[in-house]
Order: structure tokens, then sequence, then C-alpha cells
């Protein structure tokens, strides 16, 4: 399912993104169904988005990544944070280490339509896992991570 785009399901009622111009080209990437990382002068990926690299205060540029990486930690949520949530939970929050060095923050879900939550009993910390690509709207696309198999 991850290598084509998956149908906008119009009726998507949980919380999006907080657009913000520092991260324009990352939004731009996933509704390609590619993961970029702001990359640094020195090569080096980062995360999350901003308008200059940290350390250098200089403008970066952007890396596709891999998309492969592991769970690092993670947690079961029972209870959604909206009634939006309410009768699909649980929902498997998660920090992934991705193999690019950069660590970040994501849904852990089955790749199959509508990219439902894992079972928490099938997550385990240092499970590898990939990016899939979850068309919410016609405008946002969400990355989120389902087991590399």
């Amino acid at each position: 399912m991850s290598a084509e785009k998956s149908a906008p399901t119009g009726d998507y009622q949980k919380p999006l993104p907080d657009m913000r111009p520092e991260g324009d080209a990352f939004w731009a990437g996933t509704k390609e169904h590619k993961l970029l990382l702001p990359t640094g002068p020195d090569g080096k990926p980062f995360w999350y988005p901003r308008a200059l690299s940290p350390m250098t205060l200089e403008p970066h540029t952007w890396t596709e990544s891999k998309g492969l990486g592991a769970v690092y930690t993670y947690s079961t949520h029972f209870i959604g944070p909206s009634k939006a949530y309410k009768g699909d939970p649980p929902h498997i929050v998660a920090l992934v280490d991705l193999d690019e060095g950069v660590r970040l923050m994501t849904n852990l879900v089955r790749d199959e339509e509508g990219y439902p939550s894992l079972d928490p009993d099938a997550v385990k910390i240092g499970m590898k896992v990939r990016v899939v690509f979850h068309d919410v709207t016609d405008e946002i696309t969400l990355p989120k991570f389902a087991p590399a198999e």
C-alpha cells in the first residue's frame, strides 16, 4: 500500500499539523510520498524543520530519507486526546530513530487501508520500521511508520 497513494478520506476529523513556513518543503515532500529531512551545511540531517540550521544558524538544504529506522520507545494510548479518536484506540505513539541519525515522533500503524494502529503486543523496542504515507486530506499527507517486513 505505501508505494501507491492512498485516497484522502474527506471526513478526516483528527487534529492536523500546525503548518509553518519553515516546514513547507517537508509537507510538500510528504504529498509526494517522500520523507525529507532538513540537513545542515555539515551534511548531517536534523529534526525538526526550522528556518536555520541549529548551531550554525546558516540556511539548510533538504535530503530525502530512506524512511527506515527502529523504535526507540513507544507509548500505548487507550483513550485519544479528543472525541475524534473515540472508538478507534489504542494508538501507538513512538519515537523512531531513523537510519540517517534523527529521532522523530510518529504513530505506529499497519500498512493497510486507513492505516489502523498496530496491536500493542506486536510493538517492541528496537523493532525495525519503515515510513508509510497517509493522505488524510487533499492538502495533508502524514508520515507514519509500519513494521519493516
